[in-house]
């Protein structure tokens, strides 16, 4: 919307504005008067006045509350109708992250983003490059009797996510990848075979899938990530432990995308390395 308009245009606008918010709303000018505290005429001589005269700022932002939208959309200052308040909530929002492989906020999230690369930097190994041995060592616990269940739903799930056409780059801590093969840290207790196996499912993986899904190893000491997901252009994810934080604004997708082209940019293994990494993990177990 151009910033520079003349008073008469800035007027019509304004009028026409008004008129289309009462209609959506229903409002009428008798009740818009009563809700904007002047009198019925107040509100049919704007409406019908076709000069250059604007009302004053408090009787617009009265009418604007009173139809539930921004003063400035109506000043025509801006396309978006919806309140301050309103724009913060659709552009940020939080939602709970349950501790298990069926998450169907994920999932929503990655069907609204069908066709688009989703970039994504995991807490932990990611679960699509799990084995389902590691996937029931790890859920097993607190998943209980339901660890089928959810192991069945979840490989269903992904499967659907990879028939979406998007690209999938993963971008992972080294000591991550490390700590899996040589079973320290969060991977303490997993046993050797099972180790091996995983390290053959991820080089396995990634032999038939790449370029289409692409991992990337950065070195933790230089940069630093929280985990996050990136959804095309749509929105962005940041990842609390107990909910999703959730992005919509340009701006802020466009930087955590920015945030997440760097750990690429400046990763330790390429994607095209990630096999003779694998490797060496492999003879090292």
């Amino acid at each position: 919307m151009p910033m520079n308009l003349d008073k008469r245009d800035r007027a019509r606008i304004f009028r026409d504005r008004l008129d289309q918010a009462m209609e959506q709303t229903g409002t009428n000018r008798s009740a818009l008067a009563r809700a904007a505290g002047v009198d019925r005429s107040t509100i049919s001589q704007i409406l019908g006045d076709a000069g250059a005269r604007l009302p004053n700022a408090q009787l617009v932002a009265a009418c604007a509350t009173a139809l539930g939208v921004s003063a400035d959309w109506l000043l025509g200052l801006t396309d978006r109708p919806e309140q301050a308040a309103q724009l913060v909530a659709d552009a940020l929002t939080m939602t709970e992250a349950p501790r298990a492989l069926v998450d169907a906020q994920i999932l929503d999230w990655h069907l609204e983003a069908s066709g688009y690369k989703i970039r994504h930097v995991p807490a932990l190994l990611p679960d699509m490059v799990k084995t389902e041995e590691v996937l029931r060592w790890e859920y097993g616990p607190s998943l209980g009797k339901t660890t089928d269940q959810a192991i069945g739903a979840s490989q269903d799930r992904l499967a659907l996510m990879r028939a979406a056409r998007s690209d999938y780059e993963i971008a992972l801590p080294l000591y991550e990848m490390d700590a899996c093969a040589q079973g320290t840290g969060y991977y303490a207790g997993l046993g050797r075979d099972a180790r091996l196996r995983q390290i053959d499912f991820i080089a396995d993986l990634h032999g038939q899938l790449y370029p289409t899904l692409r991992i990337y190893l950065f070195d933790a000491r230089r940069l630093f990530s929280a985990p996050i997901t990136v959804f095309g252009p749509l929105l962005a994810v940041i990842y609390l432990g107990s909910s999703y934080l959730a992005f919509r604004d340009v701006e802020r997708v466009q930087a955590i995308s920015q945030h997440f082209d760097r750990l690429v940019r400046e990763a330790s293994v390429p994607s095209h390395m990630l096999p003779e990494h694998l490797a060496r993990l492999r003879r090292a177990i």
